[in-house]
């Protein structure tokens, strides 16, 4: 859970070049603050697939060439239907709920990005699925990056959205960042405070990280502090997914080194108040053919705030 962090005035230029083409998309298709929590299609089949020391709650619908979507946290596998329900169409879509988190299950280790794509490359075994493109989110960004970097002939694109790489780019200036406290919000004290107030905590990233607070709707905040209050959910977000940053990002300043940039296409899509075109400048450090894509009126939290103009670039970058 990433935001408004301060990038060099070189950056900033290369940023505003990279998003010309794809932030006009998101000007032309523009649509009020939208948020509600959608039950998944009938012909979603959901299944707890069995991966390192547990199991992730993988929900899979549609035919056509497959599409992977990863969400971060405050959200679960749940934020991806309306994009979902739109791919259905000509593709098959797998959405897992991370390690940990919504309806998978607690293992107490096993939180490495890397480790958790390995986990991925298993679920795609599992359902014979050679090749794929990625749509993530938040720490969904930082598995996804795990999966493309560690398995590139297995990746075909990959959309990323609103928060940068651990080790990479400005990582390290954003740790200074005190929007991002909650990285080191965590051990049991930590954890007895939040528990039974699970609704006050996501709150907190609702509305610091939003354009409008109002856009992120009571029923959408109820559903989602309900999954983190299920027993051993913050657990797993703060001991678990955000423990493991110092790790990952020396994990993948040495994939880097070893693999090189990424070459499959990329689109990095910010919030306007959020990341907006300075995320490609980050994902460029660990890609070299990105493009960029803003979507307006804005913050952190795309998908809820602004899922018309998301899907747009997404399908459109999908089916180039």
């Amino acid at each position: 859970m990433l935001s408004h962090f301060v990038i060099p005035a070189w950056a900033r230029g290369l940023a505003r070049d990279l998003a010309a083409p794809l932030s006009a998309v998101a000007l032309l298709v523009a649509t009020p603050v939208h948020a509600e929590v959608k039950p998944w299609p009938a012909s979603v089949r959901a299944e707890q697939m069995p991966v390192s020391g547990g199991t992730q709650y993988v929900r899979i619908g549609g035919t056509g060439p497959a599409v992977v979507l990863l969400h971060g946290f405050g959200d679960t596998g749940d934020m991806w239907v309306p994009l979902a329900e739109v791919l259905m169409k000509d593709h098959t879509v797998i959405v897992p709920d991370l390690r940990g988190m919504g309806l998978s299950s607690h293992p107490e280790g096993g939180y490495e990005k890397v480790a958790q794509a390995r986990d991925l490359a298993v679920i795609l075994d599992r359902l014979g699925i050679k090749q794929a493109a990625l749509v993530t989110h938040d720490i969904g960004n930082m598995v996804g990056y795990a999966f493309a970097v560690q398995y590139q002939e297995r990746t075909t694109r990959w959309i990323v959205m609103d928060a940068p790489l651990p080790g990479l780019a400005h990582w390290d200036d954003q740790l200074k960042n005190p929007k991002v406290w909650h990285f080191n919000f965590r051990g049991p004290d930590v954890e007895r405070l939040v528990a039974g107030r699970e609704r006050i905590l996501l709150d907190r990233f609702y509305n610091e990280l939003s354009a409008n607070p109002a856009g992120i709707d009571e029923p959408t905040r109820e559903h989602y502090a309900a999954l983190y209050a299920r027993p051993l959910a913050i657990h797993n977000a703060f001991g678990g997914q955000f423990a493991a940053f110092a790790r990952d990002a020396v994990d993948n300043t040495k994939l880097l080194a070893e693999k090189g940039k990424l070459t499959m296409p990329v689109l990095a899509i910010g919030g306007d108040h959020s990341y907006g075109a300075q995320l490609a400048t980050e994902i460029g450090f660990a890609a070299t053919n990105v493009r960029s894509g803003v979507i307006t009126n804005s913050g952190h939290w795309i998908m809820e705030e602004q899922p018309a103009q998301a899907v747009a670039l997404i399908t459109a970058f999908l089916g180039e």
